[in-house]
């Protein structure tokens, strides 16, 4: 069955297939991400206006951990979403989801905080998510120094950002805290087994990510296989996924994520949580990032917006 492509996607993809595929696995982490620095100096976007732009480093449990502090032009103090942001656990730092971040921030009329938590392979599992919960906690007891309501508190994040998202969530119930309002779940990674039809359908490259790159971030990821089976790593795998925050979970229709995705949602709302899923049809992984060249991903930020609007009742 011939796939329907969101015709703005299409021209995206023709532009980006051209070069090749978007991650070349039989290169080092290094090499990737100086290909991914290339990319994103060769197609600069101009920055999103935005009110206030802030960079701090916090305590974490491995050294200092940096954070941007996103302040919208609203009256403060507001909510906080504490965004995690995507790139396998491999690639990805504070500058690759900036625009995004802002995007967010504006849309939503919150208060964002990215971290630039632990890579892999440098620092495999769990480093990546110890540091986010370890951001987490300092943002609930730091925020109203900057301007945020502490107990209207979200996680959020895109692809492995939105699995670290997730599983924040779990270490916040299981932990003591934070409370959490809300997470936030944008094409998250749920599952390390592969092993769902949407992995098979996008095993190739063509649509920005494949089954083999994700078998390559995973690769790098994990201490060994086994730890795949950790729910902190593969959140679709706990136990127990009663008492959590309610979840806004998008996928996208070209993405091998898609499914593993979706289950999750499933999942979630079977242990009687509140849960939206949205899927976008026609557009690939990373749709929400490419919003000023795809209006789904705009229609994307906006729903995110709209929901933690709600979650933080304003």
């Amino acid at each position: 069955m011939a796939l329907t492509i969101d015709p703005q996607t299409k021209v995206f993809l023709d532009g980006a297939n051209a070069a090749g595929p978007l991650f070349l696995r039989a290169e080092t982490p290094e090499q990737a991400r100086a290909k991914m620095q290339a990319m994103l100096e060769a197609s600069p976007v101009p920055p999103q206006e935005i009110y206030r732009v802030e960079d701090r480093h916090i305590p974490g449990p491995g050294g200092q951990i940096p954070i941007r502090i996103y302040t919208p032009a609203a009256r403060l103090p507001v909510g906080v979403l504490v965004f995690f942001h995507g790139g396998g656990w491999v690639l990805g730092d504070l500058a690759s989801h900036d625009n995004l971040c802002r995007a967010i921030a504006n849309s939503a009329g919150c208060l964002v905080v990215s971290v630039d938590y632990r890579l892999a392979p440098e620092h495999k599992f769990p480093a990546a998510p110890n540091d986010c919960y370890a951001a987490t906690k300092w943002v609930a007891a730091n925020a109203a120094s900057f301007g945020g309501i502490p107990d209207k508190l979200a996680v959020g994040g895109d692809s492995a950002g939105g699995n670290l998202a997730a599983a924040v969530a779990m270490m916040a119930r299981d932990g003591g805290g934070p409370k959490l309002a809300f997470q936030l779940l944008i094409y998250p990674v749920t599952d390390s087994s592969l092993d769902f039809p949407s992995q098979r359908e996008f095993a190739g490259d063509g649509f920005i990510l494949s089954s083999a790159d994700m078998k390559w971030f995973w690769d790098h990821y994990l201490v060994n296989a086994g730890d795949g089976a950790n729910p902190l790593a593969s959140p679709l795998r706990a136990r127990s996924l009663a008492g959590l925050p309610p979840a806004l979970v998008q996928t996208a229709g070209l993405d091998p994520l898609r499914d593993e995705g979706e289950e999750y949602a499933a999942a979630l709302k079977r242990a009687g949580n509140q849960v939206t899923l949205t899927r976008y049809e026609g557009v690939t992984h990373g749709f929400v990032s490419f919003f000023d060249m795809i209006d789904k991903g705009k229609a994307g930020i906006r729903e995110g917006a709209e929901a933690l609007r709600a979650a933080f009742g304003g």
